[in-house]
């Protein structure tokens, strides 16, 4: 990264100086854990509604969390297109269909219920 920000700096006449910050630490997907929120993830809101992920690149502050205890990080859709709520977070359009409010909750209930089985 140092590299290609001071040749794109240099390649436009410019320089720059380039500090890399302690940031966030890494998440950590505990599989035991993961594994049986993905199970809960299905039974609940059925197999055709839950998706893995590609990797992402992004910080996380949830990663503080994973560095002391099992933990899966998982993403809940909250777009309704019908209803024209489909902007990104941390946009100025962001809105939540209220519906994946109740949704998160019983999700996130049952995944509890479930760890308390396991």
């Amino acid at each position: 990264m140092k590299k290609m920000a001071e040749s794109i700096a240099e390649g436009m006449g410019g320089s720059c100086d380039f500090d890399i910050h302690d940031g966030y630490p890494f998440l950590i997907n505990d599989e035991k854990t993961t594994q049986l929120a993905w199970d809960a993830a299905n039974d609940f809101l059925g197999e055709e509604k839950v998706h893995a992920l590609d990797m992402r690149m992004t910080s996380e502050d949830f990663a503080y969390y994973s560095q002391e205890m099992p933990s899966c990080f998982y993403r809940l859709g909250i777009s309704n297109t019908p209803q024209g709520i489909n902007s990104g977070l941390h946009t100025s359009t962001f809105d939540i269909d209220n519906e994946s409010l109740r949704t998160s909750i019983g999700l996130m209930t049952f995944i509890a219920l479930n760890l308390l089985k396991s």
